[in-house]
């Protein structure tokens, strides 16, 4: 997966880590997902294989300050886990007479490369307007009550973090980049493996092929017996 992906947009990440957890759902539909829900099951997956806190840091944009964080992922599952008590599994928008379901990866994907925010929106809720009426022409101030609603529809589509600085007591809002701290992860333990089998190849002969066959617990103790 670290291979795969290690050249690939944060999109595409996302979808390989989905694909890896979930192999009887073609990659398709996974893409088609509500972005609500592929970060839910992004935080899942973080929980379950890597432990349910994240820790990171953030740089104060008004003085420079490092500051550090930590959150419990959990946190975010529980909150999905009420909305969708409330919402229902498939949230949708109606909007002044106008439908829209929620964005996907898809959709994200469709202005990846857009530098202009206005256009960014106008392409987003184009691609996610329902219906044979007009789906073009909205002004800022439309586009603004439609990713309002998109955002009420579907919370976990972006998660902020609140941060205060204690140098310079600045307040602001942080997106939580949840693919990034998910894919991280993966990055170091591949990159670890990699140590490991150089490690008992370079003691042993053995190819990559041999290394890899042998049980984690085994390997683990001819590395630390390498190490030694």
């Amino acid at each position: 997966m670290w291979e795969n992906g290690s050249r690939r947009h944060p999109l595409d990440r996302a979808l390989l880590i989905l694909s890896a957890a979930f192999p009887d759902t073609p990659y398709d539909r996974l893409a088609d997902w509500p972005l609500g829900r592929r970060n839910r099951a992004l935080a899942e997956l973080r929980a379950k294989h890597f432990g349910p806190n994240l820790r990171g840091w953030v740089a104060c944009g008004r003085c420079g300050e490092k500051l550090e964080f930590e959150m419990d992922v959990r946190v975010i599952i529980d909150a999905d886990s009420e909305r969708k008590q409330l919402q229902g599994a498939n949230p949708s928008v109606i909007l002044d007479g106008r439908a829209f379901r929620v964005p996907t990866s898809r959709d994200l994907a469709l202005v990846a490369n857009e530098t202009d925010p206005q256009r960014a929106a106008e392409r987003i809720a184009e691609s996610c307007h329902v219906g044979d009426d007009d789906a073009s022409g909205w002004i800022h101030e439309e586009l603004e009550k439609i990713g309002d609603a998109m955002a009420l529809a579907d919370p976990l589509a972006e998660t902020t973090l609140a941060l205060r600085c204690a140098n310079c007591e600045s307040e602001w809002q942080e997106p939580l980049d949840l693919v990034a701290f998910v894919w991280a992860e993966i990055e170091s333990r591949a990159r670890r493996l990699l140590f490991e089998v150089h490690s008992i190849a370079s003691a042993y002969g053995w190819s990559e092929a041999e290394i890899l066959s042998l049980s984690e617990v085994r390997r683990f103790h001819y590395f630390e017996m390498v190490q030694h």
